[in-house]
Order: C-alpha cells, then structure tokens, then sequence
C-alpha cells in the first residue's frame, strides 16, 4: 500500500477539485491518503511568489478555469460570495479535528472543502461557521496553542520537502533513502496513477530533469 500525503489549504479550488477526484483518478491503486492541511500563503511566503488571486489577469483566469474544470469533472463548484479569503479559521477547525498527532480524515475535510466551495456563501460568515464547527465536533480548541503549532508544523514539514503549491501529492520515493515524489496541482493526479502503476517513463525521465541547467549555470 503506497502512503500518499495529501497537502492543501481549502483556498485554492484546485484542491477541491483534486480532492473530490482523488478516488475516481487512482481506482485500482493500493494506497492510504494522509491529509495535512497547511497555509498556502506560508509556502507563497517562503518562495517568493505570488498568489494566483493576487492580480487581475491571473485571478480571472483562475476563476475561469476552476469553475470549467468542474464542470467537465462533474464536481459541483460554486465560487465563493467573496476570494481570496483568510483561510486560518478554517485550518485551525481542521487541525482540531484530529487527535492529538493526528491529521483530519477525509469526511473532515471533505465537509470543509464542501463548505468554500459549494452553494456560493460567504466563508467568514459567524453563523456558517459555528454550525460548521458544532458539525464536525472538533476534539481540541481551535484557538490552542497545540492546535496552531500543528499548523505551523505542517506547513514547516511541507516546504522542507519542497511543496511550493496546493493541492500537492507527495509518494515516497523509489527507495528509502530517495527523497519524496512531489506532484502538484489538480491536473497532476493522471501523473501520480501511472507513477503508482509502474509507468517505466518515471525510471528513466523523473530524476534527469532536476539535473538540467539554466542558461546563467551554463554561461558560467
């Protein structure tokens, strides 16, 4: 059974959509899913890069794009009453959700993820998000020291082993001591199901591309 970590911030529609695809894109695979939420913002924080969301052209595209994938996946998505959105309620929920060294299971998230994107409501509305909390019967309290340390933790955990992007799925590598396979975005979950099935193209092509030089390393 292949362990497959499954990184994402409710944010980003992406991760919905690769969520709501993940069983239907590795029916046949034997794997168990960890899902560890983080903020995407820490990881767009510690590269140095933009949001999507965070200019005009980029941010339609996004929008645009989202919402015609779900639409040939046949996942329901509604964008919400307003985006982007302050995503640490919503993390922190997840986060104590599960015990004490846990990471949430998938109903959790699942009903998280539903809650952005689905029906087009506002995510910071106080009424929503209690009945979402009294729903999902959180075991810790969501503003604990414990509860934010574990966030800060995952996403600490994700950039050191090189998630730049959410949604992103990490596979262990080939051996023990080769560093995890890091596949990101929703449309990369084709990719994972051929690495998973044995698709010899990862033998010969995976590691070579990290190799390759950029044209300052080559004039040197």
């Amino acid at each position: 059974m292949t362990p497959i970590t499954f990184w994402f911030d409710p944010i980003s529609p992406y991760a919905y959509l690769a969520f709501e695809r993940l069983p239907e894109a590795l029916e046949g695979c034997s794997y168990a899913v960890s899902y560890r939420p983080v903020l995407f913002a820490g990881l767009l924080k510690h590269w140095g890069q933009l949001g999507p969301a965070e200019f005009a052209p980029k941010r339609d595209w996004t929008y645009r794009q989202a919402l015609w994938l779900g639409h040939r996946q046949g996942t329901a998505l509604q964008l919400p009453a307003a985006h982007p959105f302050n995503p640490l309620a919503l993390l922190r929920l997840l986060m104590a959700c599960g015990s004490e060294g846990m990471q949430p299971n998938r109903l959790q998230c699942e009903r998280v993820l539903r809650y952005v994107w689905q029906g087009g409501a506002a995510v910071d509305d106080a009424a929503r998000l209690a009945e979402l909390s009294a729903s999902l019967q959180p075991r810790g309290d969501q503003q604990s020291e414990p509860v934010k340390r574990a966030l800060r933790d995952n996403t600490e955990t994700a950039i050191a082993h090189g998630v730049f992007g959410v949604p992103t799925l990490e596979l262990p590598g080939r051996r023990a001591d080769d560093a995890p396979r890091i596949f990101w975005g929703a449309d990369a979950l084709d990719m994972v199901a051929a690495c998973m099935r044995g698709d010899p193209w990862f033998e010969s092509s995976w590691d070579g591309t990290a190799a390759l030089p950029s044209a300052a390393q080559r004039r040197r």
